[in-house]
């Protein structure tokens, strides 16, 4: 039976990052892609020179579509853009039977562009995140979320109690932007009480546009399978670990990185990721 996902986020035209890279990430571990698009960026490696939202009503009507026809496995969303588009994100959501929902709370571009409007910080905490089976916040959007500096370890792990008590499942901290060590290292939490550390060794690359929403997608798609979402976290962790590894070098700026990988170096690369505390 085929399994099918939705990804409710922004379009980028350079095809790296957003609904792109989630069609491409759900085609790549075997799930058919659905998609409600929020917002359309004129976008590529360089930054973003553009944004515009789509209409409220169309955003719900691109959901109620999806959802009315199809039986969807699980369902991401990226970038949401503003409060009014949250709010309709998770009203519409609450009027259909619960399914595993993963939220990568997409504040900036790689090239430092907002990506999230400030007032839509609060919607997003009260309206979307007591309906997430996962957050899947980076460092820099974490801290914005929980208020407190992430430097360390202990820094991840205290942000993802903080992160959890807003009422999510579970919470994963994306720790890429912590510059100062030379391990990629993602701290994983469960409000069952389940937590370890996922760590491989951090890529000399600019070739790193789209990783969040490839990571958040990937889990998503496992999720659709009907996987734990311990394990989807960890064939995420190695899927976004295979992409950076083989980047397309294109593009004159960050470029996207490279979602066919996982498919040609399974094996290979789950030599590569080491878990901590896993049981």
């Amino acid at each position: 039976m085929t399994k099918i996902a939705l990804t409710i986020a922004g379009s980028d035209s350079g095809g790296g990052a957003g609904i792109q890279a989630d069609l491409k990430t759900f085609q790549e571990l075997d799930v058919f892609g659905t998609s409600a698009l929020t917002a359309v960026t004129a976008q590529n490696t360089l930054g973003v020179h553009g944004v515009q939202a789509i209409d409220t009503e169309v955003v719900v009507a691109q959901i109620e579509a999806v959802l009315n026809d199809f039986t969807v496995g699980a369902a991401k969303t990226g970038m949401l853009f503003s409060a009014e588009i949250i709010e309709a994100v998770a009203r519409t959501l609450r009027n259909y039977p619960r399914f595993p929902l993963v939220i990568d709370p997409v504040m900036i571009a790689k090239g430092g562009a907002s990506l999230l409007l400030e007032e839509a910080v609060t919607a997003l905490k009260e309206e979307l995140l007591p309906l997430a089976s996962l957050i899947t916040p980076n460092v820099p959007e974490a801290e914005v979320l929980t208020g407190m500096t992430i430097r360390t370890v202990e820094d991840l792990t205290i942000a993802a109690e903080k992160l959890l008590e807003m009422g999510s499942e579970a919470v994963v901290i994306k720790g890429g932007h912590r510059l100062d060590t030379a391990l990629a290292e993602d701290y994983f939490v469960s409000a069952s009480g389940e937590s370890f550390l996922m760590r491989s060794p951090r890529i000399d690359t600019e070739d790193t546009h789209g990783t969040g929403c490839t990571f958040a997608a990937a889990i998503t798609a496992e999720l659709a399978k009907g996987v734990s979402i311990e394990e989807a976290v960890i064939t995420a962790k190695h899927f976004i670990h295979a992409a950076i590894v083989e980047g397309l070098a294109i593009g004159q700026g960050h470029g996207p990185t490279n979602h066919a990988a996982f498919r040609k170096q399974r094996a290979a690369v789950r030599k590569e990721v080491e878990l901590i505390g896993k049981h």
